[in-house]
Formats: structure tokens, C-alpha cells, sequence
């Protein structure tokens, strides 16, 4: 059995959709900008890049856009590269791109085995544009191929009237009910839910999903992250577009995969230093095991469902890579080592704080030239 090395979040530098859908966070950001990524290197040079040897092992990768992940006919190349490299792959997509299925559906069944794709379900914007047999086709097309798959709802206040209608068709298609994820607000310092409800409704109201995934997200949402993590050594956030690595969504830039691609990648755990209010995601990271010392459900587990015809969502290769955690194949550092990553991070945060200071003062004199 493959062993997880590293978890690497990768960030698909393409910040528009198909899809309109109203609670998106680049919508409520103003970010749609009709950019399709287009990648500054070749599919070689980003395997190379992210060889096993380079970071140590066979690492899972999920690949999320700002908008859709497989508009770009750059991702497709990208993607079965790093899969020939012996990686596993999660794509997260809105499923309605049938040309993109087609042609994933021709890699290597060895290569299949190793890709999950996240479906968004976008009820809603399904309706609206007519596609919902697309969309389930497309799930079942990729089943049959032999990847594992997911289907995740991102629940709003306007789906609420839908829910049954939701669980119905989901259970007619696939024999299971959607998971559900939280929907949230990027727009806020807190990072709150994103409904008009207080929390305890919206976890009543959606917890008839049955849904692991929500039943996770919940426990964990609006609790500040407090351990010391290994974000930045064990898992990374990646801009594949410019090879930036960063501890965390919050954390540093701590290097770059495309710089000096002979050396080893420096990992830096981030430590006791996280500045978000909440591990948002952390049905990721925490999952898999960034905080040893908390102790949690498997990542395979808050994605399987399993239908009523008996069949898994997530096939059995891929159960055994998501059931593994970061801690069973890291060394975990010592207190001296642990004292010295934090003693390191408030140091270059003091040195960061004079060129920030000028850059602010630059924009002033802009602003007044």
C-alpha cells in the first residue's frame, strides 16, 4: 500500500464558471474575472517539480480552481502527469464539462484508481441551466472508468425548499445522499457561516443529509486552532500557476517548486502561529492529521457514501491512501524543535513588519500623486 508523505492543497489559478451560482466565494468577492489559467510551465516541468523524490514520498493533491477547476484546457495535461508521477489526485468540480470526462476516462485504469473527483452539487444552477442528467451522467462515466468520486452540497439559505427534492434524485441516481459541507463567508473577519440562520438552526436544518462530512465541519467550525500544526511540513498550499508554496491559507510563502528544481522543497511547519480564526477547511487538514494530538475520523470517511446497490463512492485503493494519517509516516518534532520553529516564525514576523510599513506608506504618496 502507497503511504501519504504530504498533502498538497493546490490552488487552479482560474477565477471564472459556468455556473452563477450566488453563495460562491469569488462571486461574493468581485473576483470573477474570465481568467483561464494557462500555465507558465509545462506538465514535465510541474512533475518534476512535484516528483516523489523531491518531496519525499507519494503525496495526495487536490486541485480547486477559484472557478471551475477543469475549464482550462491546461489542467487535463497537468493532472495526468502528476498522476503518472505515482500521486493521488482530488479535482473539485461543478461535473457539467462532459469533453473534460471523456477525456480523463482514456488515462491508464492505474491512473483512474488514483483520481477522485469532488461534485459539487449545485442543485440550483442545475435546474436553471437544464443539466441535471448531464451532471449525474458525467458521475456515472467516471464511476464506471473506475475513479472514486464524492458529491457535496453547498448548503444555502435558498436551497432550503429543495432538500427533499435534492435527496430524492441523489438517491435515485447514485443510491445515496449528497454529503454536505458549510457554506461560509469570506467577507467577514470571523469567517462566519454564510445564512441568515444562527449556527444552531443551520446545523438542524442540514443535518437532515446524514452527512459525515457536515457532521465534522460543524464540531470544528468557529473553534480557533490553538496545537501546534505541522501545516507547511506535512501539508502546503500551492499556486500551481506561479509555484509559490505557502504554510497555510494564513501562513508564509516559504518557497517556490519551480526555483532550483534539484533542491529539496523547504518545508516549514507553521507551528503555534495560525492567524485564521478557524481551521475552515480542516476536514482536510485536521483529517489527515496536520494536529497529531487531535484526534479525528478519517478524511475517507467524511467522503464515502455507500449505495444501495452495496457499492462504495470511494473505491478501495483510494480508501486506503485517505484512511492513513500524516503522523503515521512524519517524525514528529521535539519541544526544542518545536520552541525553535515558533521562535523563528514571531522573529521573521518582526522583520516583516518595516516593509510592510513602507509599502503603506508608498500607496499614501501614490494615492495623493
Amino acid at each position: 500500500m502507497d503511504k501519504l508523505k504530504r498533502y498538497i492543497e493546490c490552488y487552479i489559478d482560474t477565477e471564472t464558471c459556468n455556473f452563477r451560482c450566488h453563495y460562491c466565494y469569488i462571486a461574493l468577492l468581485n473576483r470573477f474575472n474570465k481568467k483561464l489559467v494557462k500555465f507558465s510551465h509545462s506538465p514535465e516541468e510541474i512533475r518534476k517539480a512535484l516528483s516523489k523524490k523531491r518531496l519525499g514520498g507519494t503525496c495526495l493533491l487536490n486541485f480547486c480552481a477559484g472557478g471551475e477547476t477543469l475549464l482550462s484546457d491546461d489542467v487535463i495535461p497537468v493532472l495526468k502527469a502528476l498522476l503518472e508521477e505515482g500521486h493521488y489526485v482530488m479535482v473539485v468540480t461543478n461535473g457539467s464539462l462532459t469533453k473534460r470526462f471523456e477525456q480523463i476516462k482514456k488515462f491508464d485504469k492505474e491512473l483512474l484508481e488514483r483520481l477522485i473527483f469532488k461534485f459539487s452539487f449545485h442543485y440550483l444552477e442545475l435546474k436553471r441551466l437544464n443539466m441535471m442528467d448531464r451532471f449525474f451522467d458525467n458521475i456515472k462515466m467516471m464511476k464506471e472508468a473506475g475513479c472514486s468520486f464524492t458529491l457535496e452540497v453547498t448548503p444555502n439559505d435558498e436551497l432550503i425548499p429543495y432538500i427533499d427534492d435534492m435527496i430524492k434524485i441523489s438517491e435515485e441516481k447514485l443510491g445515496a445522499k449528497p454529503h454536505c459541507t458549510i457554506a461560509r463567508d469570506d467577507r467577514t473577519k470571523e469567517i462566519e457561516v454564510l445564512s441568515k440562520y444562527d449556527f444552531e438552526e443551520y446545523k438542524k436544518i442540514w443535518s437532515k443529509l446524514d452527512s459525515n462530512l457536515f457532521d465534522f465541519k460543524k464540531d470544528i467550525f468557529y473553534k480557533k486552532r490553538k496545537e501546534f500544526c505541522y501545516a507547511g511540513d506535512w501539508s502546503i498550499y500551492l499556486n500551481l500557476s506561479n509555484g509559490d508554496i505557502k504554510q497555510c491559507y494564513c501562513g508564509r510563502v516559504i518557497d517556490n517548486i519551480f526555483k532550483n528544481v534539484e533542491k529539496q522543497i523547504n518545508f516549514e511547519a507553521i507551528g503555534n502561529n495560525c492567524k485564521l480564526p478557524h481551521c475552515y477547511n480542516g476536514h482536510a487538514f485536521l483529517t489527515l492529521g496536520d494536529i497529531p494530538e487531535l484526534k479525528t475520523p478519517t478524511y475517507f470517511s467524511l467522503r464515502d457514501r455507500i449505495s444501495n446497490d452495496g457499492t462504495h463512492f470511494v473505491t478501495k485503493k483510494m480508501a486506503d491512501f485517505l484512511s492513513q494519517k500524516l503522523y503515521d509516516n512524519n517524525k514528529e518534532y521535539t519541544k526544542k524543535e518545536k520552541d525553535k520553529i515558533n521562535r523563528m516564525y514571531k522573529l521573521k514576523e518582526v522583520e516583516e513588519i518595516p516593509r510592510v510599513f513602507l509599502k503603506k506608506v508608498v500607496r499614501k504618496i501614490n494615492v495623493k500623486k
